[in-house]
C-alpha cells in the first residue's frame, strides 16, 4: 500500500483536501464536535490514507468524517454518497464468488476492490450508523461484510433503505446488479 503509485501529487492532495473540507463544512451533522484542522493534520501525516480517500472520491463515494475513535486517536470516514458509489457497482461479493461464475463474470468483487483501495466494506452495524446520518441507498443497495457462517454456505449480505426503513437482505455471493455496489470506511 505504500508504493509510489499509491501517493498523490501535492496538487492532487490539496485538491482532495479542499473537496473534503467543503463536504465536512456542509454536513456538520455527521461529525459534531470534530475540528477540521485536526482532521487535516492527520490526513497530511498519512498520505497513503489520503490516496485511499481519493480512490473513494474517484469512484463516487463522497467520503466524509463520521466519527472519532478516542482509543486509537483516529478519525473515521464513511462513503456518504446518496446512492451506492457509481464506480463500484455491478460487482459480486468476493473473489471466491467471482471465480465461481462460469460466464458473464463481473469485472471485480466488492472485497477485492475495497482491498485495492485500502478500505473495508461497512459492517451491518456501521451501515445502520450511516443511515442515522441521512437517507442513503433509496434506489440502490450496498454489499456489507458477511459473517463467515453465511459466506461458507454461499451467501452474502447487502442493505438498502426502502419505505423509510433500513433492510438487510441475502443473495448468492456470486450475484451482481447494476444498482448494487458497496460502501467503504477508513480510519485516519
Amino acid at each position: 500500500m505504500k508504493s509510489n503509485k499509491k501517493k498523490l501529487s501535492p496538487e492532487q492532495s490539496q485538491g482532495l483536501l479542499n473537496v473534503l473540507k467543503t463536504r465536512f463544512e456542509k454536513n456538520t451533522n455527521r461529525h459534531k464536535g470534530i475540528d477540521w484542522s485536526k482532521v487535516q493534520a492527520k490526513l497530511e501525516a498519512h498520505p497513503e490514507k489520503l490516496w485511499s480517500l481519493d480512490e473513494m472520491e474517484i469512484t463516487g463515494g463522497e467520503p466524509d468524517v463520521v466519527g472519532y475513535d478516542k482509543k486509537t486517536d483516529e478519525y473515521i470516514f464513511y462513503d456518504c454518497s446518496a446512492e451506492s458509489p457509481k464506480g463500484r457497482r455491478s460487482v459480486c461479493y468476493d473473489h471466491e464468488a467471482l471465480e465461481s461464475r462460469k460466464e458473464h463474470k463481473p469485472e471485480n468483487s466488492a472485497i477485492q476492490m475495497a482491498a485495492d483501495m485500502g478500505i473495508e466494506l461497512l459492517t451491518e452495524a456501521q451501515y445502520q450508523e450511516l443511515q442515522q446520518l441521512g437517507k442513503f441507498d433509496t434506489k440502490t443497495s450496498s454489499w456489507i461484510i458477511t459473517p463467515p457462517a453465511i459466506r461458507k454456505l454461499g451467501g452474502a449480505l447487502f442493505s438498502d433503505r426502502r419505505y423509510d426503513h433500513v433492510f438487510v437482505y441475502h443473495n448468492g455471493a456470486e450475484s451482481y446488479y447494476a444498482a448494487r455496489g458497496f460502501r467503504g470506511w477508513l480510519k485516519v
